[in-house]
């Protein structure tokens, strides 16, 4: 049977459809995390200064490894096989948390979890923004909704769950979709490849100075460099902001867990609706435009929830917060891709996320550090100035920035 272009295109979104559905589940397994932390901390006597400690430094391992994880990525053509093994190295550790009576175990498990975070963003996102050039906004957008789906419901299917099992039966419970996908991910996905001519494995590339010598170019560029920055501090008012809002909510506002977990669950659920919205506009705006106006719309939200304090405005503006926050991940990432050449992709998103978890390992120490000094109140100027330095590094990045579609990097 000859394909048409019509049964292409219904192929490509399958795997659209997969990838995303893998994105969502390399979510649900930290956000499980984060709600089966305080019963994991109770179980093995850990102060908080320990609890707080297990969070940073997930993150700073994850940052070590993003830039070898997206060369890896860059070297090895099978993608699909590549991001089913970054499902399992997400979910098994998790597992094997049901066995640990043991802090360094415990840490030893997050920092697996890290490193395995680091395939799937530079697999996923460089293979769908090179086999969807025109539309990379939209597509990465849709990716991303993978992501706010599995921070939405896990807390949610978790937070049931725990209302009559423990945590470790339910860790061992929770790793079985997660393999079920991975292995879905690994059959359907077993031949996928950017499109194109190979790009990994040939003679230049393969050789450790022709690689270097494209990763030396790559960091020279100027507008990746503004942007990864940008990226960073928007990941400090995003790390920040899921630390600090819910303490907020449950200590100032006098929420009871049902209301704080469905306000987390709305700020994740206007970030889902926003993505679709703000990766198709860019891809006909420009990013530059998209990515300015919502971070700007988040600082001022922002500063507006430190002046509301405990009355009922704060809690209306939690959405709006979602919504703006979250509208710029995809389109950030879209934007790193239209500079980067095709090569190099998945290094460049390494890039991109070793600098996010960066970000990420320090906004929750300092915005700590301040509400203890201030007041919670204070934690939010805190968070709406990072956003703030976030935007004046894209207004140094120039509107046409070039697209990947049309560059290589000569050796």
């Amino acid at each position: 049977m000859v394909a048409t272009p019509e049964t292409k295109n219904l192929k490509s979104f399958r795997e659209l459809f997969l990838i995303t559905i893998g994105h969502g589940f390399t979510h649900w397994y930290p956000a499980t995390f984060f709600l089966l932390l305080p019963l994991i901390g109770k179980e093995l006597g850990l102060s908080y200064g320990q609890i707080g400690f297990i969070i940073t430094f997930q993150y700073v391992v994850s940052s070590l490894f993003n830039v070898p994880g997206g060369m890896l990525v860059d070297l090895v053509p099978r993608k699909g096989i590549l991001m089913a093994v970054s499902l399992l190295w997400v979910g098994i550790p998790y597992f094997f948390m049901s066995f640990t009576n043991s802090y360094v175990m415990l840490l030893a498990c997050v920092a697996l979890v890290g490193m395995g975070n680091n395939l799937w963003h530079p697999t996923a996102i460089s293979t769908l923004s090179l086999r969807y050039p025109e539309r990379k906004g939209f597509v990465l957008a849709i990716h991303g909704m993978g992501a706010n789906i599995g921070d939405a419901l896990a807390p949610l299917t978790i937070g049931a769950l725990l209302g009559f099992l423990g945590w470790k039966q339910v860790v061992v419970w929770n790793i079985i979709p997660g393999v079920a996908v991975a292995v879905v991910v690994m059959i359907a996905l077993r031949s996928l490849r950017p499109p194109g001519p190979r790009i990994a494995f040939d003679k230049k590339t393969i050789s450790a100075k022709g690689f270097f010598s494209d990763f030396g170019q790559l960091v020279k560029n100027k507008s990746l460099i503004f942007i990864t920055i940008s990226s960073a501090f928007r990941s400090m008012t995003q790390n920040a902001l899921l630390t600090f809002l819910p303490l907020y909510l449950a200590y100032s506002v006098k929420l009871d867990p049902f209301w704080v977990g469905l306000s987390m669950f709305a700020l994740q659920a206007f970030g889902f609706i926003a993505a679709p919205i703000s990766g198709n506009l860019s891809d006909r705006w420009g990013r530059k435009r998209i990515v300015m106006t919502s971070m700007l719309m988040t600082g001022t939200i922002l500063v507006i929830m430190g002046t509301a304090g405990q009355s009922g405005f704060f809690i209306v503006f939690i959405a709006f917060l979602g919504f703006f926050l979250y509208a710029i991940r995809s389109v950030v990432q879209a934007w790193l891709m239209d500079i980067t050449p095709k090569q190099m992709a998945g290094t460049s998103i390494g890039l991109l996320f070793g600098m996010q978890s960066f970000g990420s390992s320090l906004s929750p120490l300092i915005g700590g550090l301040i509400a203890d000094m201030y007041g919670l109140n204070a934690t939010f100027y805190f968070i709406a100035c990072t956003i703030m330095i976030a935007n004046l590094m894209v207004f140094f990045i120039p509107e046409k920035t070039g697209d990947s579609r049309n560059q290589t990097i000569s050796g």
